[in-house]
Order: C-alpha cells, then sequence, then structure tokens
C-alpha cells in the first residue's frame, strides 16, 4: 500500500470498526433511523396529517401510513418542484432527480434534499473504505478514477427548480478534493449527447493512468471498446496497468462478467457491487468472496419489505414488514422511508436476503420486470443467471437481451421468445437456446413444472437481434446513455414489439 493511501486508509479505521457491528446493533440503528425521520419532518404537511409527533412504534407507524407508490405522492412533489415548502420534506427542495431506472416514458422526479445528497456521498465514502479493509494492498489513492455517470447534465424545471440523472446531481455538488481523484472532467461527464461524450471520454482517458472504475456495466464495457479500439491494444491491461477495481451498479454483473475477464485478464482485478438509486443508497459488496451486498442501515432511510407472492393480493393491498421479521431466501418488494421525504415508497425492486443478522441480499429483479403469463414465476435474477451459464457453456457473449411471453392461441400453450443481441454468436443459436431452456428449469422450479413435457408451456425460442438494435431502441425513447438499461423481462408484448418493428428499420447513425 502506498503512503497516501495507507494514511487515508487509517482515518477510515474508525468507521471500517462501526461497519462491522452492524450485526450486533441493526435493530437499534433503524429504530433510530424512524424516530429521527418522524421528528424531522413532523411540521410538514404530511408530518401534520399523519401526526407523526404521536407516533412511537412502529406498528404506530405502518397502521397510520399506507404504502406509497410515485402517482400517489406526484401531486405533492408538483406542489414542491413550484415552490411549495415543507410538504414531504421540511424547507424549500430545490433538486429533484429524474427517474433513469426503466424506459418508461412518463419521468419521475424524486425530490433531492441535501439530507439524501449527503447519505450518497456516504456510501461512496464506505464503499472504498469497506475496498480498502478487504484490500490492504491496495494503491487507490495514488491513481484517477473513472466515474461514469449519466447523459443528462442537471437542468432547470423551471426558475427554481432543477432536475438531473442521479449521477449528474452528485457530480455537479461534488467536493472539490474527490475531483481531483476523478476523470473525466466535469464538463464531459454533464454533457447531453452520449456518442460525442464517448469520443471525448476516450480522448481524455486513454492516456490516463487510471485505477479504478466505477459505472453501469453495460455502458462501462462500451467505454472500455471504445479505449481499446484507440489505443489498438487487446486488452485494458496494457492501457491501464495499474487498474485495479470496478464499482458497478445499476444492472446485474453475471452477464458480463465473462467479458470483463477477457478484457482485463488480471488475476488481481476486483469487482465491488455497490446499490445506489435515484431514491437512496441502500447496499455494498463488503465481502469479496461473496456477491451479497450488506445492507446500509445508517443512511438516513428506514427499510421495510413486501413478499413478493402479497403484492397482487386480490382480498386487500400488500403488507409490509419490518427489518427483524425478513426470511432468506424469500423475495421481497423493496419499500423505503428516507430523509427525501419519502414515506413507505415502494421503489419497484425486488431482492433475496441471504442471510440476516448481518442482512445480506442480493437484487433479484423489479416488481414488473418477471413474466407469469403460465405460472412459471421467471424473474430477472434467474434470467440473468441462465444467460451467463449459457454463454460460459457455449462460448458465446450477449450484449444486450430482453424477453416476453408468446401465446399459441390455437393450442392454448405459449413460450417465451427472447430477443437476444449477441456480442459473440453461439455455435448454434437453436442449441444456445436449448442449454438456456435446461439452465431456467435448473434455477426455477416453476418454470420446470410447466415445461414438464410441454404441457402448458413450449421450449423458449430466441431470435437473434441485429447489431446495435438495443442502442437504436434507447436512442429512439431519448434514453440512450449512462444509468439507462434495458428491461429483461416483461409479462406482456409491448417492449418486444417495439424492438422488432425498429430491428426491420435501417440501423440508426
Amino acid at each position: 500500500m502506498d503512503i497516501l493511501t495507507k494514511t487515508i486508509s487509517q482515518l477510515l479505521l474508525p468507521r471500517q470498526r462501526e461497519i462491522e457491528q452492524f450485526a450486533r446493533h441493526t435493530g437499534y440503528i433503524q429504530h433510530k433511523q424512524l424516530k429521527s425521520l418522524l421528528h424531522k419532518a413532523g411540521n410538514t404537511e404530511w408530518g401534520r396529517k399523519f401526526d407523526f409527533r404521536s407516533i412511537r412504534t412502529y406498528e404506530d407507524f405502518s397502521q397510520r401510513l399506507p404504502l406509497q407508490t410515485y402517482d400517489d405522492i406526484k401531486p405533492s412533489v408538483i406542489r414542491m418542484i413550484n415552490g411549495k415548502r415543507d410538504v414531504l420534506w421540511p424547507g424549500d427542495v430545490r433538486w429533484y432527480a429524474k427517474s433513469s431506472g426503466t424506459t418508461n416514458d412518463k419521468s419521475k422526479f424524486i425530490p433531492f434534499t441535501p439530507e439524501i445528497r449527503r447519505s450518497h456521498y456516504k456510501g461512496g465514502f464506505d464503499s472504498v473504505a469497506i475496498y480498502l479493509r478487504n484490500h490492504p494492498d491496495s494503491a487507490f489513492f495514488s491513481h484517477k478514477g473513472l466515474i461514469l455517470g449519466g447523459c443528462h447534465s442537471p437542468s432547470p424545471l423551471n426558475r427554481r427548480a432543477h432536475c438531473g440523472d442521479l449521477s449528474g446531481i452528485l457530480i455537479q455538488h461534488i467536493n472539490p478534493l474527490v475531483n481531483l481523484m476523478r476523470v473525466p472532467g466535469k464538463h464531459i461527464v454533464l454533457m447531453d449527447e452520449w456518442e460525442e461524450k464517448i469520443r471525448l471520454i476516450v480522448e481524455n482517458v486513454s492516456n490516463r493512468d487510471i485505477g479504478s472504475l466505477s459505472g453501469v456495466p453495460s455502458w462501462m464495457l462500451v467505454i472500455i471498446k471504445a479505449v481499446l479500439e484507440k489505443t489498438g491494444r487487446s486488452h485494458l491491461t496494457d492501457v491501464w496497468p495499474n487498474l485495479e477495481v470496478f464499482f458497478h451498479g445499476g444492472i446485474s454483473f453475471e452477464p458480463y462478467r465473462d467479458q470483463y475477464k477477457s478484457l482485463i485478464p488480471s488475476d488481481s482485478m476486483r469487482y465491488m457491487e455497490i446499490y445506489n438509486a435515484s431514491e437512496g443508497f441502500f447496499g455494498i459488496q463488503d465481502d469479496p468472496s461473496d456477491t451479497a451486498m450488506l445492507l446500509m442501515p445508517d443512511y438516513g432511510i428506514f427499510y421495510e419489505f413486501i413478499p413478493v407472492s402479497d403484492l397482487h393480493r386480490p382480498d386487500a393491498g400488500p403488507a409490509a414488514i419490518p427489518w427483524e421479521a425478513v426470511e432468506p431466501s424469500r423475495n421481497y418488494a423493496l419499500a423505503i422511508t428516507t430523509c427525501g421525504g419519502l414515506w413507505r415508497y415502494v421503489i419497484g425492486d425486488t431482492i433475496r436476503f441471504t442471510s440476516v443478522f448481518p442482512h445480506k441480499f442480493v437484487i433479484s429483479g423489479r416488481i414488473k420486470h418477471y413474466i407469469n403469463a403460465f405460472g412459471e414465476e421467471l424473474i430477472v435474477d434467474n434470467a440473468d443467471k441462465a444467460i451467463s451459464l449459457t454463454c460460459r457453456e457455449t462460448g458465446a457473449k450477449v450484449k444486450e437481451y430482453t424477453a416476453a411471453p408468446l401465446f399459441m392461441l390455437n393450442n392454448a400453450k405459449g413460450l417465451h421468445q427472447w430477443l437476444i443481441e449477441f456480442e459473440k454468436p453461439p455455435p448454434s443459436v437453436t442449441g444456445f437456446a436449448s442449454i438456456l431452456d435446461k439452465h431456467l428449469k435448473e434455477l426455477n422450479s416453476d418454470y420446470e413444472a410447466k415445461r414438464y413435457k410441454d404441457i402448458t408451456l413450449l421450449p423458449l425460442k430466441i431470435t437473434v437481434a441485429r447489431e446495435g438494435l438495443f442502442c437504436d431502441w434507447l436512442r429512439i425513447k431519448g434514453k440512450l446513455g449512462g444509468q439507462h438499461k434495458i428491461p429483461r423481462l416483461s409479462n406482456d408484448r409491448r417492449i418486444i414489439e417495439e424492438l422488432i418493428i425498429c430491428m426491420q428499420q435501417s440501423p440508426l447513425h
């Protein structure tokens, strides 16, 4: 470890020890978080409406406030954007994170208070602290960090309120000392036009001493390949010999893991997952040998969990449970109460705990991103793992994919249609489909049951996408670049039909 990194690592020791004690104190920390949030917002409109001052227990809280979606809070957010104070959170909220987690046409504007901004920076600080604890040989602070953000620079909503992608807002307000460690410059990172931005990033970083990467795996891969093309090298270690870690998040890393290993063939390269969103910073991978993340309890966020099986109960609305009631191996939808003014807000992601005390989890998908047209209950976690296993078995590389049900009305059966853009095609698409089907059966017993003797579900079908299809579709949607992601699974055919229509058109340039 170099002198600078060693010195900073010593300053991080108290926080590292604090994180190690989370398993013993999670209940106390979460109770304290909820009490603090209710106290701070007691004089807001919502605080008076639900009488926050009189809430004493979690039971009081959960019975008094209903679970919220964006549509529920949207009228309050619009009033805040237009200058109304003390609505969801005390004071005048002037920044809003424009949601870019889906490809829906309708944008969401999440209140981005100074408190929630500080919690994001705390998450970044803790990610480095945990990384240095796990890797005492690191030279992290002796090299530059390439941080790949979104493609929406902060812009005005009106004369007093501004919005932007989460990464754009964070970079806009980042500490100048952090800017000394980060590349490229702010003027490049905050550009709107993605393709010109890629060109400038590559020009800026190709000859720099890069030690760390941060971003979404799919879009970072675009940058890496552009750097290799510009430099004429085959491996990134030849361009950046001191590269040691990739902090990644936003989508599953599994479908991309082998591609990264082939481009960065170094035994000392490390990969560390983080879980942050416009609504808050939630988790950090704290053990290099375990892909699960530690749920962070002290970021000004109170967590609740809704069993996915309860989300669409016909008899009543979904019921949430607190931290101490969750069980390993079950899928939960995440509901959060935050210092950004969100109250029992259902964020849309689903997670599965691998352990409790400490609470460690993996992201299993999105509430709206699944296929259950025939009772198969296929989730994104199943799909990503099956794609990864199939690629390893066939030698193929998948660039992007999406899947949806296809109904066969003539025989009351159906199948799953997968639209896949290959980076490296398999020897046989039919063989790839067969192996993918096999792994889906291994990973999902409901899928296996529906596939039994083709009684309900026929073998899946793969449609090979032309090169650049998914980028063209995102470009048409105005969602190209940075933090925007392809919906992996859909329970209807709207997205896949749009993509098929786009595939029939000439590629965009």
